[in-house]
């Protein structure tokens, strides 16, 4: 499996934004990349994804919507998560996940992935 690598974790007060980045390999090709978050003692959630090839997104909360932005930048292979008007809601372990073109993962649901990333823990006060 291929490690995904994190980062723009942190703390931040309510009301504050934070952006999320997660950079692959450079010859990683992926078929899909979101964000899935998860708190301790829970089942992960569905955060966002983006379906590489034709930019298709969908925020899989409706915690997300209007609050959440998922890009691309597909020279740096790299996807971002920019959140906004934060609440200690969204206080969780925030983990980059793909499904790697043709390993059969569709981004689908929270565990419907074939690599992951470490997480990175994104608290507001």
């Amino acid at each position: 499996h291929v490690q995904l690598v994190e980062s723009g974790g942190g703390s931040v007060e309510a009301g504050g934004s934070l952006r999320l980045s997660c950079a692959a390999p450079p010859t990683y090709t992926a078929y899909c990349v979101g964000w899935v978050r998860q708190v301790s003692g829970k089942e992960r959630e569905g955060v966002a994804r983006i379906y590489v090839e034709n930019n298709n997104i969908r925020y899989d909360g409706d915690f997300a919507k209007g609050r959440f932005t998922i890009a691309q930048d597909s020279v740096k292979n790299m996807v971002s998560l920019q959140m906004t008007s934060l609440t200690p809601d969204d206080t969780a372990m925030y983990y980059c996940a793909a499904a790697r073109e043709g390993s059969g993962h569709t981004c689908s649901a929270p565990d419907d992935y074939s690599d992951w990333g470490q997480g990175t823990q994104v608290t507001v006060s």
